[in-house]
């Protein structure tokens, strides 16, 4: 079993486009959380499988953010073989491209048909390209306003491995903006299998020793994830999640990365989410607002691809998903 996880790393290491949910460890943090992964290559290309058992000895697969690689289809036979032997009714790819969709990636998937995607399809990108002060340049007025006015107000930024803190502040959050807030075992382990290898920071923002608010970032080859973030309910007025995002972006910067993905706005074309974000809170339209400062370039990822296995369970899937509104068509 070593061996085969040093080959993978080893491999990963020689893509370092990858994307972190193609990790061993982002596997072995979802392996602790209700599934399981596989890994296979084939030349050079690989992937990285989760798999998530369900009744009746079957599983559903899922390949996040992958194949990692050029040559797609000849891995497809292998992914195929392995899908069967864990019984997965139907396997999800969401490729690790954006739009708009090659004919090349088209080929790339044969006898898939589109589908829903898990991870979000939209996204703003950070260009690390240059200095402090071009990335400064590329926000808006306000942001770069309250970077400095939490400077100025007192605001510290630490780098540490304070959970607690941070999962007291991710259920403030998550009360308050009402979305879902993983165990506190989850973020632990996340931390635990990430920071070694210094691809992973806890931020925490404090004032006269007091956190307001929290992120965790990661990094892997030349690209970082804002991935989680929280805050609390007192002196939002000292603008404490601005300069801990702006730590978050140096930090990634001092890593080597060359862009800083804010991870998940609403999947909607830019004219509409300018013209309606100052009015709307729900769902991702709550962060929009507080990620657009930054000066992104907005991204939308190709999507996800089913490969079906057994046709009548999977159908009976697609009616069950469209009937509470997560997937149709």
């Amino acid at each position: 079993m070593e061996k085969a996880t040093t080959t993978w790393d080893e491999f990963i290491l020689q893509h370092p486009e990858a994307h972190i949910l193609q990790s061993r460890a982002w596997g072995d943090l979802k392996s602790g959380f209700g599934w399981y992964a596989e890994r296979i290559q084939s030349r050079d290309c690989g992937a990285q499988i989760l798999f998530r058992r369900l009744p009746l000895g079957l599983t559903f697969a899922y390949i996040p953010k992958g194949p990692v690689g050029p040559g797609w289809r000849g891995l497809w036979p292998e992914v195929d073989r392995l899908c069967r032997k864990h019984r997965a009714f139907f396997l999800k790819v969401e490729p690790d491209c954006r739009e708009p969709c090659s004919q090349a990636l088209m080929n790339n998937l044969p006898e898939f048909v589109p589908s829903a995607a898990i991870q979000p399809r939209r996204t703003l990108i950070l260009d690390l390209l240059g200095t402090e002060e071009d990335w400064l340049g590329r926000m808006k007025q306000k942001t770069r306003y309250n970077i400095r006015l939490a400077e100025r107000k007192g605001v510290v930024v630490r780098q540490g491995n304070d959970l607690e803190t941070f999962q007291r502040l991710m259920e403030t959050t998550g009360q308050r903006d009402d979305f879902g807030v993983h165990a506190p075992g989850y973020y632990r382990q996340a931390f635990d299998l990430f920071s070694p290898g210094g691809h992973c920071a806890l931020l925490v923002a404090e004032a006269e020793g007091r956190p307001l608010a929290a992120l965790m970032a990661f990094a892997s080859g030349k690209r970082a994830w804002y991935l989680y973030g929280a805050s609390s309910d007192e002196e939002r007025n000292l603008m404490p999640t601005y300069l801990l995002q702006w730590e978050a972006i140096r930090w990634a910067a001092h890593l080597g990365c060359l862009e800083y993905d804010l991870w998940g706005i609403p999947d909607v074309e830019e004219q509409e989410l300018e013209e309606h974000f100052t009015g709307r809170s729900d769902g991702l339209w709550g962060v929009y607002r507080f990620k657009r400062g930054f000066g992104g370039q907005m991204q939308r990822s190709v999507g996800a691809w089913d490969r079906v296995y057994q046709p009548a369970l999977y159908q009976i899937y697609r009616t069950w998903m469209a009937r509470r509104g997560g997937e149709g068509g």
